[in-house]
């Protein structure tokens, strides 16, 4: 029996796809995600940096910033269980990034706090859609008969995601720092448009594929499977990871601006700890063979709480900033690949959807919620040392969750 939870090459050949459309597939999920993250890439590190500029406080930062995740509390498992019933995903994922892109252009309206809200909230309701339906179209043809899900070709797909989002988190911090923050608004509408462009790209009929899945399987429901306390100790598990990221997230860039750091340096350490998640992720095949999925999530937990450690404990150090963002390819990639696994294998075949929407609901709604408004009180409040320390406790609790789910399980595989 394997120790991991992921199929080796051999099983990616009980696949129900024929290899040329497989491999057409998976190239444009490939496409998609490097665009998307690239769209993010441009985002996620610079908005914070744009708002101030525009003249909003932290605290009104840390809200705007809160809404991509509140997006996820509701639209993503909205999208996933529309996409299970109605077969659709492709055709979601091309009207969602669409929509996404018209949303984007009320950044160009007048820079109050409202307008900003609506836009932003607009593009990530209907963005929430991609990321999850793109994986599990990914998952269908990646999946093996027996629910074991092929990491090396897993990793392959996801890496474009993480180059998409290493060029332009570099690019723009030059983009930005030569062209000043007034351009954002049309640097991420551009992006955008990249985004409906490799959305419209993915052949119809690789979200309609699916891997079959046995009778007892077929009979699973949503309640069946989260009444099984390994799945939610999983998932409290994921939620206090990403909670302890979302420090990162919203905040990290404005910790570096205040230590003195211009936007170049803001984009190189961005930048270092993408480059590090492309390495894990090209040959994350054979690493993760080396234990179990929940093995990799209790390491990424406790390497979570050392990276904040680092942070703040190191200061302006730039030496400790860049060890602390190397920590990134585990506390990140290997802990995204052994929850997709775990997904994977906790939510076989229709439910597959509304398995990926709910670990985004998780890992990116519930924990960016609170972590950004949170943090955002908390920096307000107390200053960024006691935002990266509640981000340590975080971290070393999702270990203890992450232990129990692994205690739980019954399966023993992982």
């Amino acid at each position: 029996m394997r120790r991991c939870g992921v199929a080796d090459r051999r099983d990616s050949r009980s696949s129900t796809l024929v290899p040329a459309d497989s491999k057409r597939s998976l190239s444009a999920c490939a496409a998609l995600s490097c665009v998307y993250f690239a769209a993010i890439g441009g985002f996620n590190p610079y908005a914070p940096l744009w708002y101030k500029e525009l003249g909003m406080s932290v605290f009104a930062i840390g809200v705007l910033v809160s809404l991509q995740s509140w997006t996820r509390i509701f639209a993503t498992y909205a999208w996933g269980a529309l996409a299970d019933h109605s077969g659709q995903r492709v055709q979601i994922i091309r009207w969602a990034a669409l929509a996404s892109f018209v949303a984007g252009l009320g950044f160009l309206a007048p820079p109050h706090f409202a307008t900003l809200a609506l836009a932003t909230l607009l593009m990530f309701l209907f963005n929430a859609a991609i990321v999850p339906l793109n994986d599990t179209v990914v998952a269908a043809h990646l999946v093996s008969e027996d629910g074991q899900m092929d990491a090396k070709r897993y990793g392959r797909v996801r890496v474009w995601g993480s180059i998409g989002f290493l060029l332009t988190v570099v690019l723009a911090g030059w983009w930005f720092q030569h062209a000043g923050m007034q351009a954002f608004a049309f640097t991420i509408i551009g992006l955008l448009a990249l985004v409906v462009w490799a959305a419209w790209r993915l052949p119809i009929q690789s979200g309609q594929m699916m891997v079959k899945a046995d009778p007892e399987q077929a009979q699973l429901s949503i309640g069946a499977v989260l009444g099984r306390p390994e799945v939610r100790w999983f998932f409290v598990s994921v939620f206090l990871t990403v909670l302890a990221h979302s420090s990162i997230y919203a905040f990290f860039s404005l910790y570096l601006v205040e230590l003195g750091f211009g936007k170049q340096v803001v984009g190189m350490l961005w930048a270092v700890s993408i480059v590090v998640e492309i390495i894990w992720f090209a040959f994350q095949g054979r690493m993760l063979e080396r234990g179990t999925l929940h093995h990799w999530l209790i390491g990424a937990a406790l390497l979570t709480a050392l990276r904040f450690a680092m942070i703040v404990g190191g200061g302006a150090n730039l030496v400790l900033l860049v060890l602390a963002q190397c920590l990134h390819a585990i506390t990140f990639a290997a802990q995204h690949t052994a929850c997709i696994a775990l997904i994977t294998r906790y939510f076989p075949g229709r439910l597959r959807g509304r398995g990926q929407a709910l670990y985004s609901v998780m890992g990116y709604g519930l924990s960016g919620v609170v972590g950004s408004i949170g943090g955002g009180w908390l920096v307000a409040s107390l200053g960024y040392q006691a935002l990266f320390i509640a981000a340590i406790a975080a971290a070393l609790a999702s270990a203890l969750c992450a232990w129990q789910s692994r205690r739980l399980d019954s399966t023993a595989i992982g």
